[in-house]
């Protein structure tokens, strides 16, 4: 079992340094260009990608709380219900 684990976890490791490594490249790249009006539509892009992601955010959280919720919910019911059959007439 340890060593399906590392054949999955190693290699998901691995894709997952490399996808995060361009995105802090593409960050730093506008500090370095010397024209003002190039580096400064470099730095509203970045701005503009980045409110972007943010605006997908919360929406992706929205989902998963709501659907966190009802789970609950349906394991709520379901103790209640099995406490319920448990001490009938006790």
């Amino acid at each position: 079992m340890d060593s399906t684990l590392l054949k999955f976890a190693l290699p998901g490791l691995v894709v997952l340094a490399i996808s995060t490594c361009p995105a802090v490249a593409v960050e730093q790249n506008c500090r370095f260009i010397q024209a003002k009006p190039e580096r400064e539509a470099c730095y509203k892009r970045q701005e503009d990608e980045l409110a972007a992601k943010r605006k997908r955010a919360p929406a992706i959280a929205e989902s998963n709380t709501l659907g966190t919720l009802r789970q609950m919910r349906q394991d709520d019911d379901a103790v209640h219900r099995s406490i319920n059959n448990i001490c009938r007439g006790c």
